[in-house]
């Protein structure tokens, strides 16, 4: 087996997989779902080898049961290929009646109803049941930079929400490291690639493959490939941003475009979005002591940032010569590793924006009730104070009567040498390269 990086998902997987009779692994093309799911499975059904797939639909089609049999967990890879696996998984479940039976994994969008040429549904390829009690969702990720060892580790997240008093980390990411790191990815293939440009082609390769394919094959609807990189360049340009619809529209028109519509912008985005490429954050409503009316409007964001920068076409140099740009597409590295940690807590990452602009870029929110206000920075004495104003504004507004006060106030920096607790405010400075679970 090739080098194998261990992944946080796979304690999630563990867990799961205790506690589930199926566990279906979901996320982005190529970020490693299979891999992770072998590292756990007893037996393997690969339904896209070609030596066996005209037997296994065969099979899947008389007796899918055969198929189902094996050492547990047992690994259906690519199950959508056969759309019977899941009521079949379903089913099995509840006759063996225990938990960590089955791992799918495949396609990162359920299959489609699928028709005859008369327009008739395919009775036998249909799914039937949600498998909600009986099939739980992973969602797995591009790998964060703990788990792609470009950060020290030395600052837990987990543990800041029990004692966020004493502080201490070193982060070794300085500005050109992190432009690289920016433009790589999680990718698992880029991390392990040996050389910068080998590891840099990967993103272009996946933006290649969304555009002219995978957003395609989400609903069988055809889908222009030129439209799909202009949306996805204005998205790019808009990312950490609430830019709606019209504004993207109006980014991406051009002469003869007079016909296109926000619900074109809406119907590639919701395609991207199934496909895993698109990850909005969510608006976070406290409870405040003022009226304050917060803005729902998600904000944009890719599930990594490589995407970002391979949608403009610009390269690690690039990213330095328009800092701007890099700040916002940082942004998009630190939600992406802040989203990892924080599932691996049962928590989740929210924004928050008033009428006011006051912000807060990142609201690790657990399922206990327990938060952390977060801003994210590239770095430098101004940029950390502003943060830290707004991180201090935002937590005299919250009601503490009715809802807990934060866990901790942070400034997530993309750049630095040492995490600190700032005396004058109580307010953390974490350098993102010293960050983990």
């Amino acid at each position: 087996m090739k080098e194998y990086k261990k992944r946080i998902a796979d304690q999630m997987l563990t867990d799961q997989l205790e506690s589930s009779g199926a566990v279906l692994i979901e996320g982005p093309k190529y970020c490693g779902k299979t891999t992770l799911a072998k590292q756990q499975a007893g037996s393997i059904l690969s339904m896209a080898d070609p030596d066996t797939l005209s037997q296994n639909l065969a099979l899947a089609r008389t007796n899918i049961s055969r198929l189902l049999a094996g050492a547990t967990p047992r690994l259906i890879d690519e199950w959508q290929i056969a759309p019977q696996f899941w009521d079949a998984v379903r089913n099995e479940v509840d006759k063996r009646d225990d938990d960590g039976q089955f791992i799918l994994t495949g396609s990162a969008v359920p299959p489609k109803p699928k028709k005859d040429a008369d327009g008739n549904l395919i009775e036998e390829e249909q799914i039937h049941h949600s498998g909600t009690g009986r099939i739980s969702r992973l969602k797995l990720r591009t790998m964060t930079l703990w788990e792609s060892e470009d950060s020290t580790g030395m600052v837990s997240l987990g543990k800041l929400f029990e004692n966020a008093d004493s502080i201490d980390g070193e982060s070794h990411i300085d500005l050109e490291r992190l432009a690289y790191l920016t433009c790589r990815g999680g990718w698992p293939k880029a991390v392990l690639k040996k050389s910068e440009k080998a590891a840099l082609a990967q993103a272009f390769n996946y933006f290649d493959a969304v555009v002219s394919n995978d957003i395609k094959r989400v609903d069988d609807v055809e889908r222009d490939e030129e439209l799909a990189k202009r949306i996805m360049r204005s998205y790019a340009r808009n990312q950490a941003s609430q830019a709606t619809a019209g504004t993207i529209l109006a980014d991406i028109k051009t002469n003869g475009d007079e016909q296109m519509s926000e619900n074109t912008v809406y119907s590639y985005v919701k395609a991207l979005k199934e496909i895993f490429v698109i990850e909005d954050s969510v608006a976070w409503n406290p409870n405040l002591r003022s009226k304050t009316a917060i803005r729902t409007s998600d904000t944009r964001y890719f599930i990594d940032p490589s995407i970002a920068t391979a949608a403009l076409g610009m390269g690690p140099k690039d990213l330095i010569n328009d800092m701007e740009t890099f700040g916002l597409i940082f942004e998009t590295l630190a939600v992406r590793d802040l989203r990892v940690y924080a599932e691996s807590l049962d928590g989740k990452v929210y924004h928050y924006r008033d009428k006011n602009n006051l912000e807060c870029d990142a609201v690790v929110h657990l399922r206990n009730g327990s938060y952390g206000l977060i801003e994210i920075k590239i770095g430098g004495a101004d940029l950390i104070n502003s943060g830290a104003a707004n991180l201090k504004s935002l937590s005299d507004k919250i009601d503490t009567t009715k809802m807990k006060k934060p866990s901790f106030l942070m400034v997530l920096t993309g750049i630095g040498d040492y995490a600190y607790k700032r005396p004058e405010d109580g307010v953390l400075v974490v350098p993102i390269g010293c960050l983990k679970d």
